[in-house]
């Protein structure tokens, strides 16, 4: 039995509600889920990562997208979302499938035991037939515990279910290596390294969450994963088809030729930084994922923390060179930083190897991550 293709389609908000009356634009989603039908029947799982619910929710308690606070689009997310699926489920069945619908928060991926339940739960509805409309449960995240934008969560579901391409539509035909309002702007076909075009992708749209920029970090998440990633125009016939068979243009991010482990690449793409680690200079030159980092190669951390979080590790000029799986929480590491001298099991309590981020949990980043600063709070050697 072969396996079939798995594919991701991340719809963003301006393509699923109307800009003016905020009410859900069928004639886009008839185009949507008949092409999706269409590649159900070729034997592709489609799963969506689907925007709108707080767009759709707006005009029910009264607000806009330029007046609305952070509690009004939590109100209005509750409100939307039964708007969202109700369309959604409508169309489907014109086309003779069902949908399901799945509500995540930061947590789920972060936490790798609920990032596991999570792909389970997936995998189990592509098996039963069934089309998962993924979203970020926006009812109750708040800034400090939300994804942020559906085009990382979309890339995120993409690593998560193993897919072939992470296709995100949206109101452009793709990457351009300007502002495509400039009349001298050139649309950029495919990219390998999409760091040289952050500095282009400045902005966002009125209804949206994330803008191009949001969209070549998902796109540099997925080619960690070894998906293809497509950037297009959704507001066309054959929305995603069209992309995946080359019948019209879209910008395509190369996926890399040797792409990390699903272990390493759950821990080397994050959505959010738990906290971070500067080590000694003396040590930075060993930095080659395999030997552990121990209290002594630290000489500064930032963040609170729990044991099993990710860390950032900085070196002493303040460039990111890896990212690893904490073995202490914030407060223990910082009880063994404070006391060097100190044997850690009699600090702790418990007997310990004393290694911060074992070799086996820890990632090297090469020039292919997007890297991230280090906070303003670790000081780094001038």
């Amino acid at each position: 039995m072969t396996q079939k293709r798995n594919i991701v389609v991340k719809i963003g908000s301006a393509l699923l509600a109307n800009q003016q009356l905020l009410t859900p634009r069928y004639g886009f989603l008839q185009r949507l889920m008949e092409d999706i039908a269409q590649l159900r029947a070729e034997g592709t799982n489609v799963i969506l990562c689907s925007s709108g619910s707080v767009a759709l929710g707006l005009r029910l308690i009264g607000e806009t997208p330029e007046s609305a606070g952070v509690s009004d689009k939590q109100a209005a997310a509750a409100c939307g979302m039964p708007l969202l699926l109700n369309a959604y489920k409508q169309v489907g069945h014109e086309f003779g499938f069902e949908i399901a619908q799945i509500l995540l928060t930061l947590g789920d991926f972060e936490d790798h035991r609920r990032f596991l339940n999570t792909r389970n739960t997936v995998h189990r509805l592509l098996e039963a037939d069934v089309v998962p409309i993924v979203n970020e449960n926006d009812t109750i995240t708040t800034e400090e515990i939300r994804v942020g934008d559906n085009d990382r969560l979309a890339a995120k579901v993409a690593q998560m279910v193993g897919a072939d391409d992470l296709v995100i539509l949206t109101g452009v035909d793709g990457l351009y290596d300007r502002n495509p309002d400039d009349p001298d702007a050139q649309f950029v076909p495919e990219v390998e390294d999409v760091s040289l075009y952050m500095d282009a992708t400045k902005g966002k749209s009125t209804l949206g969450t994330g803008g191009m920029g949001t969209k070549l970090q998902a796109a540099n998440m997925a080619q960690e994963a070894g998906v293809t990633t497509w950037i297009a125009q959704g507001e066309v016939d054959r929305p995603v088809s069209h992309v995946l068979d080359g019948t019209r243009r879209a910008t395509r991010i190369i996926p890399h030729p040797n792409p990390l482990s699903g272990w390493d690449s759950w821990i080397a793409n994050r959505l959010q930084m738990a906290g971070s680690v500067v080590v000694t200079e003396a040590f930075e030159d060993s930095l080659d994922g395999k030997q552990p980092i121990r209290r002594e190669h630290i000489a500064s951390m930032a963040g609170d923390f729990t044991r099993g979080d990710v860390l950032h590790i900085y070196d002493s000029k303040g460039v990111e060179r890896a990212r690893g799986l904490s073995d202490f929480t914030s407060e223990e590491l910082r009880v063994l930083i404070n006391n060097p001298d100190t044997p850690a099991e009699q600090l702790l309590g418990y007997r310990t190897k004393g290694e911060i981020i074992r070799g086996a949990n820890l990632v090297l980043l090469e020039t292919r991550h997007l890297l991230w600063d280090a906070p303003e709070e670790i000081v780094c050697a001038a």
